[in-house]
């Protein structure tokens, strides 16, 4: 089940190659490779390798690498709009009276090209501009074969079920955040209890795994391959061209997985500080710690990332008369494993810094940008395995909604369970009780 694949074999069919050779000679000069790989070029150039013909079509390693870098020096929407017009000019489709044979070799490929756009970025397609130049299109190669008009239809009726798709579960999550952040607990007072305990929801590691699982996967399908560009490049110095994510970040469903996890990891934090007894903290603990291995191993590093990360958090590594009643040669063996989205991250993030996305005579730097490619191209993958578990409800909406401590609630909690040990506890334990309890 969901383990991280390590080649990106949906580009090509022997997986990511960089070597993007042209299939046609460089008649447009700008295009630079350097032992045989596409290195860097104008971004006219790279717009104009992207474009099919009667007798060429770009590689699919180079389509996503473009598609999913281009963002950063010209929006979708105009992107699109210079691909058609060149199209139009090239394919003299404004002509009265269009050569049928030559269209018919070159409709099939510009609507293989249109195609891939619209399943690999379809939030692009959120934009009535996107769609007008798709409209536009086959508008003007349709009268050469009927077919393309029912290839077009099934393409938008695809995009439009993928986007609907995409939508409801970005209502959803929002639907989620607001009923959390309406329940969120500063400090719980031990005996009354307010809300149900995890062991009392689920008690089986296993399941709770499972469960884990089909929410990391739910959320990972929301986002799109351009939202890391969008979050973690940035305009650099020599990019003269206007950077058009800096207005508008469209990085939403990123954010939202990313509140996910530090939601999961509060929550862990929560559940074992909570008991009022030594023993039943340890309990928990230890059932977290089962629940790690148990993500680890059916592949949900995420899961077990999030886990760790709230076992490690001050307020539950402090106490230490609880952790003395715990079996910890498991945890610590866990807490050697690298996540998958945790690394994708730092990597993208390295990338960036390390790198200019123009090189000083302007071209755009493509080395840099395959690399990205490959490794978001890695997250797609992953992120297209479908659960096999059988979902339960009932535990997944107790962890989307479930009452969790902020930092302060936690510390107290845990002050409250094990009392400080040095005076500058002694004393955040003591403005804790005044702000949260009103108690001095």
């Amino acid at each position: 089940m969901p383990q991280t694949l390590s080649s990106i074999s949906m580009f090509t069919p022997c997986g990511f190659s960089p070597h993007l050779h042209s299939a046609k000679e460089d008649d447009q000069g700008g295009l630079i490779f350097q032992d045989g790989n596409l290195a860097s070029a104008s971004l006219d150039a790279l717009i104009q390798h992207l474009i099919p013909t009667t007798d060429y079509y770009p590689e699919k390693a180079y389509i996503f690498t473009f598609l999913l870098s281009s963002r950063l020096f010209i929006e979708p929407h105009e992107l699109l709009s210079r691909v058609c017009h060149k199209c139009i000019e090239q394919q003299r489709l404004d002509d009265p009276v269009l050569d049928k044979a030559r269209i018919r070799k070159f409709g099939p490929k510009l609507l293989q090209l249109l195609t891939e756009w619209t399943e690999t970025f379809p939030y692009d397609f959120q934009e009535e501009r996107m769609i007008g130049h798709l409209k536009d299109m086959i508008d003007r190669i349709a009268p050469c074969d009927e077919a393309y008009w029912k290839r077009m239809n099934q393409l938008l009726q695809a995009l439009n079920q993928k986007l609907a798709t995409l939508s409801h579960g970005q209502e959803g999550i929002v639907k989620i955040s607001a009923a959390v952040s309406d329940k969120l607990v500063a400090f719980k007072s031990k005996p009354p209890s307010i809300q149900r305990e995890i062991l009392t929801v689920c008690s089986d590691p296993y399941t709770l795994a499972q469960q884990l699982t089909h929410v990391e996967l739910e959320r990972l399908s929301h986002i799109g391959p351009e939202e890391f560009v969008q979050a973690f490049v940035h305009k650099d110095s020599l990019d003269s061209t206007k950077s058009c994510f800096n207005e508008q970040k469209k990085t939403s469903n990123l954010e939202a997985y990313v509140k996910w996890f530090n939601r999961l990891c509060y929550l862990v934090a929560t559940e074992i500080c909570m008991p009022a007894k030594k023993k039943q903290r340890a309990q928990v603990i230890e059932f977290f710690i089962d629940v790690a291995r148990e993500c680890f191993n059916i592949g949900n590093f995420n899961s077990l990332m999030a886990i760790i990360s709230g076992m490690n958090m001050s307020p539950v590594s402090r106490l230490k008369k609880t952790w003395s009643k715990v079996k910890t040669a498991k945890f610590f063996i866990l807490e050697i494993v690298i996540p998958f989205f945790s690394l994708l991250i730092k990597d993208i993030y390295f990338l960036n810094e390390g790198c200019a996305n123009r090189l000083p005579n302007g071209h755009v730097n493509f080395e840099k940008f395959l690399e990205l490619a490959k490794q978001v191209g890695e997250f797609i993958t992953w992120k297209q395995v479908e659960c096999p578990f059988e979902q339960d409800h009932n535990i997944i909406h107790y962890l989307h909604t479930a009452p969790i401590f902020t930092e302060d609630g936690l510390y107290l909690a845990s002050y409250e369970s094990e009392s400080p040990e040095n005076q500058i506890e002694k004393e955040r334990w003591k403005s804790l009780r005044s702000t949260i309890l009103g108690k001095t």
